[in-house]
């Protein structure tokens, strides 16, 4: 403590060192720092207002069936996450869906970010707009569907629909989305499935389960610290080797029916749930187009892994 340098001279650290001087029973008065403020609360949102709906109410306490519509703004953050927090309070992580309940709800708009976080299975939330970043962080189960509006003029393929760091953690559920998503999709995901239309840059980046489907382009360093799951990743351009960081992956093109098989039973679904033209036109031309499809395979994911992997994929066609 006595080492003098030069770069510290200036550093005071009193308030931090000398806190028993401070306190009031020493005589001192507490640092302004030290003054707590209440709680932040972000007020009523817009999940308060779903929960107050009697035919919300209903459904969350009695485990039924619902199918709802209602508007969304990009100041509504996190829809959904109080929602799930009520259920899994009421019927704990899958007693919702064990008893038959599905609450479906269907938002229209632009939405803020974290949308769908912390879902659980029997929640079905629909996007028709567009989504912010962190959409499905944490999900737990259930579906998050995103399609442009039905006007849209443009091309579902090139339209970024979501933004940065979708499914953060999540350990379970699908995702199905009609456009692009930004940088960092599936990061740290390690349960959920999903489709999308293309990405930017670090899909997949820190995976440690499920699977990811790529339908178009995506940008550099796929695969950054993925430890385990599988990805699928069409090349139209014959580029994709080259956005692999390959410190850990490994690519193959998809080798065996069951993998075949698996890659097809998520493009139905994102077909069924999106109505995509991408996905239609890959079903239609599928024996043409299975062999532009490369498989990212971490090395936890071993040949025994793989054909164990391909054969429990969830059923995302529900």
């Amino acid at each position: 403590q006595d080492v003098q340098l030069a770069k510290t001279d200036q550093l005071d650290l009193s308030c931090l060192l000398d806190l028993p001087s401070a306190h009031p029973e020493s005589g001192g008065g507490v640092p302004q720092w030290l003054h707590h403020k209440p709680v932040h609360s972000n007020g009523p949102v817009l999940d308060d207002e779903l929960l107050s709906k009697p035919e919300i109410k209903t459904v969350v306490e009695t485990a039924g069936s619902v199918q709802l519509q209602f508007p969304i703004v990009s100041t509504d953050r996190a829809v959904g996450g109080r929602i799930a927090g009520t259920l899994a309070r009421l019927h704990g992580d899958q007693g919702f869906v064990e008893q038959g309940g599905c609450l479906d709800l269907t938002f229209i708009g632009s939405a803020g970010q974290s949308f769908g976080a912390f879902t659980l299975p029997g929640m079905r939330l629909s996007l028709v707009g567009e989504a912010n970043d962190y959409v499905g962080k944490s999900m737990h189960g259930g579906k998050i569907i995103i399609t442009p509006p039905p006007d849209s003029q443009r091309n579902p393929a090139d339209h970024v629909i979501l933004g940065n760091t979708c499914l953060y953690g999540a350990t379970g559920g699908s995702l199905f989305a009609n456009g692009r998503a930004g940088e960092r999709f599936g990061v740290r995901n390690s349960g959920a499935q999903a489709v999308i239309e293309g990405s930017g840059d670090h899909c997949c980046e820190y995976m440690t389960g499920g699977v990811i489907v790529v339908l178009g382009s995506v940008g550099r360093n796929v695969g950054a610290g993925m430890t385990g799951g599988l990805a699928y990743m069409l090349d139209e351009t014959g580029d994709f080797a080259a956005k692999v960081n390959s410190e850990i992956v490994r690519i193959q093109r998809v080798q065996t029916s069951a993998a075949a098989q698996q890659l097809r039973s998520l493009v139905e679904s994102h077909h069924q749930h999106t109505q995509s033209p991408k996905a239609a036109w890959i079903l239609e031309h599928w024996e043409q187009v299975l062999p532009k499809f490369w498989q990212v395979i971490p090395p936890s994911e071993d040949e025994t892994e793989l054909t164990h992997t391909q054969k429990v994929t969830a059923d995302v066609a529900d």
